[in-house]
C-alpha cells in the first residue's frame, strides 16, 4: 500500500492481525513518504521500504532505487492491497514465493496479472472489509479490530499544551482534499462554523495539508465567517493526527483525516457526494453522522460500488448542521 493516507489507515488492522496470528513473522511495508510519516513507528511493522516517487522524466529514478532495494530482499508472501498499475508493477518485481491480490473482477489496471494467487470474488464491500478478506483467505481472524495509532511522549506534551491553551473544546474541520470533486463550498463551511461556535460552544480549527487549494478555501472561510476560525494547515501529518485525536468533533469530506479520526475514535460528521459512503465511509462507526450527498434523492438505496457521482452540491448547510447537532447529543461530552 503505497500512497493514500485513508487506505494506509485501513491497512493497520490487517497488519495488527497478521502480527497477532504470526508473531514471529517479519512484516515489511512498501509505502510512500507521506503515509510513512503516519505509521513509521507502528508496533506491528518491522521494516519499511519507502518508495520516493519522482515526477516527469525523473520517475524512473525512484523506481530504480526501489528495485535496487528489492534485489536484496526475499519474501514468502506479498499482499497486494493497492490495485493500480504502479503498485502492480512493484508487486510483479518483488521477489516472493506467493503474491496475493484481489480477484480479477475487483482488480484495476490488470493488477491481477501481477499476482500468483487471488482472494475469491465476493463483490464490492467497504474497503476495510475487502482488506479483511485477505486475512480470511489466510485463515486469520481480524477480530479484535484495532489500529494502534500511538503518539510519542513529545507529541503528547505538544498536544496537551495546545489544547490547554484553548478556551473552548475544539471542532477540527477539513476543507480540502486531493480531488476537487470531493470538496464542499466555503460559504457552507462558514455558516456551519458560525453555528459550531455560537450554538454549540466549540472552537473551529481548520486542519489539513499545505496545498494551494486548501489555503484558498481556508482563507475564504475565515473571511466569510463572523466568528474566529483558527487555521492550522501545514505539512506535519503527525501534528494533524494529534489535533484530530484531541478534538471533540471532526467535520470532513472523504479524505485521510476522516479515516484517521475513525482509527482514533474521534466523532466525525462526514460529507460525501463524490465517493460512495457505503464503500469508503467511517467503518462501522459514526455512520449516523454521514451527510449523504451521494444519494441522488433522499433514502436512495444505492449499491456498494466504486463509482463516482457529482453530489457535493446536493449538501446544504442545514444538512451538515443537523448532523452536528446529532453529534453533540450522542457523542460529544459536554
Amino acid at each position: 500500500m503505497l500512497s493514500a493516507i485513508g487506505d494506509a489507515v485501513h491497512v493497520l488492522p490487517v497488519a495488527n492481525a497478521l502480527k497477532r496470528a504470526w508473531p514471529a513473522t517479519k512484516i515489511t511495508w512498501v509505502i510512500q513518504p507521506v503515509p510513512w510519516s503516519m505509521v513509521r513507528d507502528h508496533p506491528a511493522i518491522d521494516d519499511f521500504i519507502v518508495y520516493r516517487r519522482r515526477k516527469g522524466l525523473r520517475a524512473w529514478v525512484g523506481f530504480h532505487e526501489l528495485m535496487q532495494v528489492m534485489r536484496t530482499r526475499r519474501f514468502d508472501l506479498v499482499i497486494g492491497l493497492q490495485v493500480y498499475f504502479k503498485a502492480g508493477l512493484i508487486t510483479a518485481l518483488t521477489p516472493a514465493r506467493i503474491k496475493l491480490g484481489f480477484d480479477r473482477a475487483r482488480a484495476r489496471d490488470a493488477q491481477w496479472l501481477f499476482t500468483t494467487d487471488r482472494i475469491p470474488a465476493r463483490g464490492q464491500r467497504h474497503v476495510q472489509d475487502q482488506y479483511f478478506e485477505f486475512l480470511e483467505h489466510l485463515g486469520i481472524d481480524p477480530d479484535p479490530v484495532d489500529w494502534n495509532l500511538e503518539f510519542t511522549p513529545e507529541e503528547r506534551r505538544s498536544q496537551t499544551e495546545y489544547f490547554a491553551s484553548m478556551e473552548r473544546p475544539v471542532c477540527a474541520v477539513v476543507v480540502g482534499t486531493s480531488k476537487v470533486e470531493k470538496n464542499w463550498n466555503p460559504t457552507g463551511y462558514a455558516r456551519v462554523l458560525e453555528a459550531v461556535r455560537l450554538q454549540h460552544g466549540l472552537q473551529p480549527v481548520i486542519i489539513g495539508g499545505p496545498s494551494r487549494v486548501e489555503r484558498e478555501i481556508a482563507a475564504e472561510i475565515t473571511e466569510r465567517a463572523s466568528v474566529h476560525v483558527i487555521n492550522e494547515l501545514g505539512d506535519d501529518l503527525r501534528r494533524l493526527m494529534w489535533l484530530v485525536d484531541g478534538a471533540s468533533l471532526l467535520i470532513s469530506p472523504d479524505t485521510g483525516p476522516l479515516h484517521i479520526a475513525r482509527a482514533l475514535g474521534t466523532p466525525s460528521v462526514s460529507l460525501f457526494g463524490y465517493t460512495n459512503p457505503r464503500r469508503s465511509g467511517p467503518w462501522q462507526a459514526f455512520e449516523d453522522l454521514i451527510v449523504d450527498g451521494y444519494a441522488e434523492y433522499p433514502g436512495e438505496n444505492y449499491p456498494i460500488m466504486p463509482a463516482y457521482r457529482q453530489g457535493m452540491s446536493r449538501i446544504s448547510a442545514e444538512d451538515v448542521l443537523a448532523k452536528v447537532a446529532l453529534a453533540m447529543t450522542r457523542y460529544v461530552t459536554p
